[in-house]
């Protein structure tokens, strides 16, 4: 079942020239719109299906700039003004973080002018850049891959996702959390807690979550992953920990703190796959000392989402890709 949301939902943070151009498109385009970027003074671009298109002002696509509709300054302090609700200080602590969320998970990165104090961003102000990014829930993306993460107790695998940027990770991961919290067939839920650094995984709007990350679920949002994973422990008494983007030292001692507590850990990682990853000694050594009992290899050799492998923590392959949904099993 496909739960992703489709651009019309954000409509109303566009100024209204793009709004309208936007408007135009037919609802095949508008459904697989993935980001429209908005940049001061340059033509106006959305993402789709793995390729950029520029658009004219009749809601024409193009790979050729030329007729393409030119963003105007006003442009952007109008969306400004739409994506922060006119309130600067209210989304001050993600303005400075460079997005801002809107209701509904979706999210609007901002690129300008960055003020510095004492050698931190108070805050980014002349915004000529946003990314608006729809967001993608797929309910079911897990599916077919959960008895593969679950072992015949019903104990949760300790889980490691390897995935090259765009090729559908956090997509993945969001939907094992929630299939993991829900339950299925023959696996009572967990009590779940999702440190979600950078509202990416439950795309919460005033602390609540927009996308469906399951009934047993509590969010820490906007919390940096290696005090989330210790605050998660001491006072949500969770089952599983689910993360994104593990890399940095302190990370990794928490995700320690977290195995040590008898916890268990849903994460994942950029790399190509567990060779490229074993080129970074602080993950090598967890692969080495077996940490995580199950890896999944995401790539996007047909689409994003496409799983290449499941390995176990001896690095044997448990599931045998490509897969994808309507893709027949090799």
């Amino acid at each position: 079942m496909n739960g992703r949301k489709g651009i019309e939902g954000m409509l109303y943070a566009f100024p209204p020239s793009v709004r309208k151009i936007l408007s135009s498109l037919s609802q095949d385009v508008l459904q697989k719109i993935e980001e429209v970027r908005l940049r001061a003074n340059r033509p106006l671009a959305v993402y789709l299906e793995g390729s950029e298109k520029f658009v004219s002002t009749s809601g024409e696509l193009s790979n050729s700039s030329s007729s393409s509709y030119i963003v105007t300054v006003d442009d952007c302090e109008k969306a400004f003004q739409l994506v922060s609700q006119s309130s600067l200080y209210a989304f001050e602590d993600e303005i400075k973080s460079g997005y801002i969320t809107l209701k509904g998970g979706y999210r609007v990165g901002l690129a300008g002018e960055c003020v510095l104090e004492n050698g931190s961003i108070k805050i980014i102000k002349n915004v000529s850049g946003y990314n608006y990014r729809i967001s993608k829930e797929v309910l079911g993306a897990a599916d077919e891959i959960m008895e593969y993460l679950i072992d015949r107790q019903g104990s949760v695998y300790n889980l490691l996702i390897i995935s090259p940027p765009q090729c559908g990770k956090t997509t993945l991961l969001r939907d094992i959390a929630r299939a993991l919290s829900d339950g299925f067939m023959g696996f009572d839920g967990k009590k779940v807690c999702i440190i979600d650094e950078r509202s990416e995984i439950a795309g919460c709007y005033n602390g609540v979550p927009q996308l469906n990350v399951g009934i047993r679920t509590d969010v820490l949002d906007r919390c940096p992953k290696a005090e989330g994973m210790i605050m998660a422990i001491r006072s949500m008494s969770p089952q599983v920990v689910v993360t994104d983007e593990i890399g940095k030292k302190e990370d990794i001692e928490a995700l320690r703190h977290v195995l040590n507590a008898g916890v268990k850990i849903i994460t994942t990682v950029h790399a190509k796959d567990i060779e490229d990853l074993k080129k970074r000694p602080l993950l090598k050594d967890l692969v080495e000392g077996k940490y995580f009992e199950r890896y999944i290899i995401l790539s996007n050799r047909f689409g994003a989402g496409t799983l290449e492998e499941i390995l176990d923590e001896n690095l044997k392959m448990v599931f045998k890709g490509p897969y994808k949904k309507g893709l027949k099993k090799s």
